[in-house]
């Protein structure tokens, strides 16, 4: 990967995660105390169960396809040159506001215990009428944390549906999805701007909006790649941060319109640059939420499916290696045929997963709250147990956020970041584990 300066500044994170071990926010208050009216989950879900990556249960290639270079050269063309990702955070002048002066009701949607350690609001005016979903970082991209100079935290949403309300469903209203590049330089003063998210048609001579809920999101290295939702084989698709394209006309339209390019009121379109797809046929399962593992080697991508409460079927986890191809930077590793196929699957009880994480042996599972208002609970699983966190005096397992979304470990300042309705908050993953026994 070039200019991104790998493996630097380590003994800065390491004063930085010491920082941040000392001056965890009081948000406990705010996230209040959990009904005793709210059912308690059950002792344990049961571990992780291994299943076999070649049988039918375990066995989901993912077929990669490129966009034309031709199209996303022609439309360069005529938008423009593309820009990075500092060019998007020199607009970010849309601030977040920090907990202390965030609404009550968004800050009930934080997590009880553990305590989140930072936390942020986006503005409802800005967000009325999107959902949250995805995050993911610079964490993620970079190995030292930072893309260039910049620490940069990224917040998918999508058009439909009430935007800081909870997850209701596996899929929202069908809608737009654009992302919030968020400055995180300066921890006290974060900032952000938007692009959306496009698919070139035409040959490059125009794009469509992605029309998808983005509920799961990994930014790895130069590439952005989403979970979809969009079609009957679409799994994921793949941005490059690279190919960023000025919006030139405020417009709700997206596209090639009269005096230039809209992006629905966003600066900025990022242009697909690939996907991969699903195999055919009945009862393929999908991922619904993704998360990068940097204690693999090489680094992974780890994936789960989204299973209903009352389903009568057990949830699946898979494990995909990224390329160490410098050609095939951010992309998934495949073989013949340009498919990516699982190293691992697991099968688990837990049930309505909206997000997950896999660091070292464990994983982490985000289970959705079983009530409009309440809140969701977080596993920790491996092959031989299940723990999730109490709290309460009712000894309930329902600690986690309000509006339970996807999971992003920044490893180089040991935080978990999420979203939560209009809250972007981060606590550290020795606070989770410490909460878990």
């Amino acid at each position: 990967m070039k200019h991104r300066g790998r493996h630097r500044r380590r003994r800065r994170g390491r004063a930085l995660r010491a920082t941040l071990a000392g001056t965890a926010l009081a948000l406990t208050a705010a996230a209040t105390a959990i009904s005793a009216s709210q059912a308690t989950v059950a002792d344990a879900d049961g571990a992780l169960q291994p299943i076999g990556v070649s049988t039918a249960a375990g066995r989901l290639p993912l077929t990669e396809h490129r966009v034309p270079e031709r199209w996303l050269d022609r439309l360069a063309s005529q938008m423009g040159r593309p820009v990075g990702v500092d060019a998007v955070l020199d607009d970010a002048d849309r601030p977040l506001r920090d907990a202390a002066d965030c609404p009550a009701a968004d800050k009930h949607t934080l997590p009880v215990e553990p305590a989140a350690t930072r936390a942020y609001c986006f503005d409802a005016a800005d967000t009325r009428g999107w959902r949250p979903g995805a995050v993911t970082t610079s964490g993620d991209a970079d190995d030292d944390g930072r893309w260039g100079e910049h620490r940069v935290i990224l917040s998918g949403w999508t058009r439909g549906g009430t935007g800081g309300g909870s997850m209701d469903g596996p899929a929202p209203e069908r809608g737009l999805a654009k992302v919030a590049f968020v400055d995180a330089d300066d921890s006290a003063r974060l900032r952000y701007s938007w692009a959306l998210l496009a698919v070139p048609v035409d040959g490059g001579r125009d794009y469509r909006g992605l029309v998808s809920p983005l509920s799961g999101m990994v930014w790895y290295q130069d590439k952005l790649l989403v979970t979809t939702r969009e079609g009957d084989r679409d799994a994921l698709y793949v941005y490059d941060m690279d190919r960023i394209q000025r919006a030139t006309v405020q417009s709700d339209a997206v596209g090639r319109v009269r005096g230039g390019w809209a992006a629905h009121g966003s600066r900025y379109v990022l242009p697909a640059v690939g996907s991969y797809t699903l195999p055919g046929g009945d009862g393929v399962p999908r991922p619904a939420t993704v998360s990068l593992d940097r204690s693999t080697s090489p680094d992974s991508l780890v994936a789960s499916e989204w299973v209903p409460a009352d389903a009568d079927r057990r949830t699946r986890l898979w494990r995909y290696p990224l390329s160490r191809d410098p050609a095939r930077a951010g992309l998934l590793a495949t073989g013949s045929g340009g498919r990516a196929e699982p190293v691992e699957a697991y099968e688990t009880g837990t049930a309505d997963v909206r997000g997950v994480l896999a660091y070292r042996s464990g994983w982490y599972l985000d289970r959705a709250p079983g009530t409009p208002d309440g809140h969701g609970t977080l596993w920790r699983q491996d092959a031989g147990s299940a723990r999730a966190t109490e709290c309460g005096t009712d000894g309930t397992r329902h600690c986690w956020s309000d509006g339970s979304g996807s999971l992003s470990y920044w490893e180089e300042t040991g935080e978990v970041w999420s979203q939560s309705g209009r809250m972007l908050f981060a606590l550290p993953l020795a606070s989770i584990d410490r909460a878990l026994g």
